[in-house]
C-alpha cells in the first residue's frame, strides 16, 4: 500500500525538555507522541496512521521509523474532552533531530450527514513540506510531543465535491506549555471550548458526551475562556475571565454552568 508523508513540525523551539524517571540512560532519550483534535464541522474524520518517522541526520537518507506504532485508523472528531491517542512511546539516541514525519497509508475518509466520502491526499503532500529543526535531545530526558490536528483548516472540498486532506497540525509539548480543563453542566449538549489571549490565534476544543473538555499545548499566560453551546441546546454563550495557565501545569476550572 502506498504510503503518504504529510508534515508535523511547523515550529523551530518545540524541543523544550523536561526530567523524567522513564529514561536513566543519558546515551537516550524518550518521545512520546500523543495526538488530539481541534473542531470540525463533520461526523466524523478519520485517518490511517501507519508509523511516525524522524530524522536525525541526512535529510534524503536519514529517515528512520520510532518502530513501535501500531497502524490504525482514528476518529480524530473522538479525540476532544481530554481524550488523545498515544501514537508512540519509546527510547531513541540523544542528539540531533532535523524532521519528524506523520506516515498516513491510504484508508483514510470522512463522513459527512451521514454519507461517507475517500479523503484524498493530494500528490504534493507525498513527500510533505520540510523544515529543519536542527534542535538536540538529551540523553535521560522525555520529550512528549501533542500533535494537535486543526479538522476545520485541513479539510479542503474540491470543485467536484470530493474531499481532500491537507493538514494544519498545531505542534507542542508539555514541558514548553500547559492546559486547561474541566467540565460544563448542563452536558446533553456540545460545547466548544475557546481560550484566547492577547491578539493570538484561540485554542478551541470540544466538550465530551460526559461535558468534560481539555484544551492542550496552552503557552503559559492569562486567558478568556468562552463557552460556545451547539445552537439547539437554547443555552447561552459564557466567557470566564482571568484564566491562568502555568508551564508545566494543568489549571481545572472545575464545573462551569451554563444557563
Amino acid at each position: 500500500m502506498k504510503k503518504h508523508v504529510l508534515l508535523l513540525v511547523a515550529l523551530a523551539t518545540f524541543f523544550t525538555a523536561f526530567v523524567s524517571c522513564s529514561s536513566d540512560d543519558p546515551q537516550t532519550s524518550q518521545v512520546a507522541v500523543r495526538l488530539v483534535d481541534a473542531p470540525g464541522d463533520y461526523d466524523e474524520v478519520n485517518i490511517d496512521v501507519q508509523d511516525v518517522m524522524v530524522n536525525a541526520g541526512d535529510e534524503e537518507n536519514g529517515w528512520q521509523s520510532l518502530g513501535n506504532v501500531t497502524p490504525q485508523v482514528y476518529n480524530l472528531l473522538e479525540l476532544t474532552g481530554g481524550i488523545d491517542a498515544l501514537l508512540v512511546d519509546t527510547e531513541i539516541p540523544a542528539g540531533k533531530i532535523g524532521q519528524i514525519r506523520l506516515v498516513l497509508g491510504n484508508n483514510n475518509s470522512i463522513v459527512v450527514n451521514g454519507e461517507t466520502y475517500p479523503l484524498a491526499t493530494p500528490s504534493a503532500q507525498q513527500s510533505g513540506l520540510k523544515l529543519n529543526v536542527h534542535q538536540d535531545l538529551v540523553g535521560g530526558v522525555k520529550y512528549t510531543f501533542i500533535l494537535d490536528f486543526m479538522v476545520d483548516k485541513s479539510i479542503v472540498v474540491e470543485g467536484t465535491g470530493d474531499y481532500s486532506l491537507k493538514p494544519t497540525i498545531r505542534v507542542t509539548t508539555e514541558a514548553a506549555s500547559g492546559a486547561i480543563s474541566g467540565m460544563v453542566n448542563p452536558f446533553e449538549y456540545q460545547v466548544e471550548v475557546s481560550a484566547v489571549s492577547g491578539t493570538e490565534e484561540p485554542i478551541t476544543a470540544l466538550t465530551n458526551e460526559e461535558g468534560k473538555f481539555m484544551l492542550h499545548g496552552v503557552p503559559a499566560g492569562t486567558y478568556s475562556v468562552t463557552f460556545t453551546p451547539d445552537e439547539t441546546s437554547g443555552l447561552t454563550a459564557k466567557t470566564v475571565e482571568e484564566v491562568t495557565v502555568v508551564l508545566g501545569e494543568n489549571t481545572d476550572m472545575g464545573t462551569v454552568e451554563l444557563e
